[in-house]
């Protein structure tokens, strides 16, 4: 997995594996997932990520229980 921030296009780039993306979707105004030529999920990104995340320049990973607590879709 790769995590990119451009700090001068304010975007957040996300690649879950190394897959060639096929093709893009735009979810939301700012929100793109990124899928390979199956339809999988291979990345997303996040523009105007100053505005959405904490600190885009300031990464935590941690290893643990997935929160199933919050609203599904």
């Amino acid at each position: 997995m790769q995590i990119i921030y451009d700090p001068d296009r304010d975007i957040l780039q996300i690649a879950f594996n190394q897959r060639e993306v096929g093709e893009t979707a735009r979810i939301s105004p700012n929100l793109i997932l990124d899928y390979d030529d199956d339809g999988l999920v291979v990345g997303l990104e996040l523009r105007e990520a100053s505005r959405r995340v904490d600190s885009p320049l300031s990464v935590t990973f941690t290893v643990g229980d997935a929160d199933l607590e919050k609203p599904q879709p």
